[in-house]
Order: structure tokens, then C-alpha cells, then sequence
């Protein structure tokens, strides 16, 4: 009979590189193995800016759950591409604000699965849960979050670098909107992702996809803002992600601008 870490070690798949472990090789993290940093590397030889973009899409998670939970009120959070845990997990940062927040991350990652398991443990006001399911099933990974959270009442969907992992063929805009359907009016999208604007980038992403086990989509930063179609953007909109809400005082480290977000909400 397979036991459930025989088939963990199946799915790892350490002769190809996988995002969540390569990003976690550029943010500093030792969660990796020689093919992701390898792939790292090929990254940064091409677009040495990339690990300084990736700190960048952390910190706007950081601001973008501090705005949700503090100014927008949200208790209730589904984290889809939620990555290796790291300092400053969506849960953190909202029970910080609101020990009462329920979060659910999502990720295909057995590795993260473990790390998850392991790692993302809740307040004991509010609830920590993880749901094992691609992005391209919304209609799971709504069934699933709804067995922690309370889908009648507002939920901050936050979908960080992942929607470029879905490619044109899978719809990406169709999985946003069902994603979104299942959830009532008040709840929020916050949503980051990297662009075709860089020749360079370009490049390097080019490079990554031909040995990943993953692939990553760039697209322009309009084809990015229609993710947010039909929804009440926050200000100052869809933005480059350095500059979305930056803190003052704390200038954001030089990268190329090459990834967009925004928030918005439902009506």
C-alpha cells in the first residue's frame, strides 16, 4: 500500500526545477534543491534585478494583507499559490491585526504541503487550514476553503504570481471570475504578476521554461488589469508593485519595474 510521504516523494519531482522552491531559492531560502538553484541562477545571469523583484512582490503581500485586515476589515482570507512559508505568512501578518482571521492557503506543492503542515499554525482565535489543489480547479479549492471558512461573508482572494502559471489555454481570466463567483459581494482581489515589458526578463523566463517542470506566462500589464474586470479597484489601481500603498519612510530596494498588482473589490 503507497503511504502518503511515498507518494510526497513521487510528486517532488528534484530532477526539474519547480517555481515555489526556485522562488525560494531567490528570496534567500534554503527549501530547494540543486535544479532550482541552478535555475535561479540561469535567471539571474540574464535579469540579475529578479531576486530584488521577488523581495518586492513579498512586501506587497505584507502591505496588501495589513490594508485587508486593518482598513478594509476583512477576517477571512484564501491564499491561492501560497509558496514555502516564509517570514510573514498571510496568516501572520492578518492575526496580527485580527487574531480571529481564518486563512486557508492553497498550493500543488507537496513540498509546501509538508512545510505548510508543519509551519502555518493558527492563533487560537482563528483557524489555519491547507487545501492540496492546482489553480485550475476553482471549483475544489472553493468546496474545500468552504470547510474553514464562511463563504457568505467577505473572503480577501489573494493570487500572488500565480495566475502567470496559468497558461493562455487554460483561461486564466475564466478561473479568476469562477473563483471570484463563489464568493459574496465585499470580498476583495488582490493580485501581482510579472510582465512582457522587459526584453531581458523576457529572456530569462524563455530560459526557465525550457527546464522547469512549471511555466511561466508573462503578459502585459492591460491584459493583467482585466483580472480585475467588473470589480471596484482600490486607489491607486493597478499599479507596479513597488509602488502600490509604498510606506514612507521605507523607499522600496531599485528593480526594473516588471510586475503589476491591485486590489479590488466585489460589488
Amino acid at each position: 500500500m503507497t503511504q502518503p510521504h511515498d507518494d510526497i516523494r513521487a510528486r517532488l519531482q528534484t530532477d526539474r526545477p519547480h517555481s515555489a522552491r526556485v522562488w525560494n531559492y531567490l528570496l534567500g531560502g534554503k527549501d530547494n534543491y540543486p535544479v532550482d538553484s541552478e535555475a535561479g541562477d540561469v535567471i539571474l545571469s540574464t535579469f540579475p534585478e529578479f531576486a530584488a523583484v521577488a523581495r518586492q512582490q513579498r512586501r506587497f503581500l505584507a502591505r496588501a494583507v495589513r490594508f485587508l485586515a486593518g482598513e478594509a476589515g476583512i477576517r477571512q482570507f484564501l491564499d491561492i499559490g501560497t509558496g514555502l512559508p516564509t517570514a510573514d505568512n498571510t496568516h501572520e501578518l492578518a492575526q496580527r491585526i485580527a487574531p480571529e482571521s481564518r486563512i486557508v492557503y492553497v498550493d500543488n506543492d507537496p513540498l509546501v504541503l509538508v512545510h505548510a503542515q508543519a509551519l502555518l499554525t493558527s492563533s487560537p482565535e482563528g483557524a489555519c487550514a491547507y487545501v492540496d489543489a492546482d489553480v485550475r480547479d476553482p471549483e475544489r479549492i472553493l468546496a474545500e476553503a468552504a470547510k474553514t471558512l464562511d463563504l457568505s461573508r467577505p473572503v480577501a482572494l489573494t493570487m500572488l504570481g500565480i495566475v502567470g502559471q496559468i497558461s493562455d489555454a487554460d483561461r486564466p481570466a475564466e478561473l479568476v471570475r469562477t473563483l471570484l463567483d463563489g464568493l459574496p459581494a465585499g470580498s476583495c482581489l488582490a493580485l501581482s504578476d510579472g510582465t512582457n515589458t522587459n526584453e531581458a526578463l523576457n529572456t530569462a523566463v524563455e530560459a526557465y521554461n525550457g527546464q522547469s517542470a512549471n511555466t511561466y506566462h508573462l503578459r502585459s500589464p492591460e491584459e493583467i488589469a482585466t483580472y480585475f474586470a467588473g470589480l471596484d479597484l482600490v486607489e491607486p489601481g493597478v499599479v507596479a508593485t513597488a509602488t502600490w500603498r509604498a510606506e514612507a519612510g521605507r523607499p522600496e530596494e531599485t528593480a526594473a519595474d516588471v510586475s503589476v498588482c491591485g486590489i479590488a473589490v466585489k460589488r
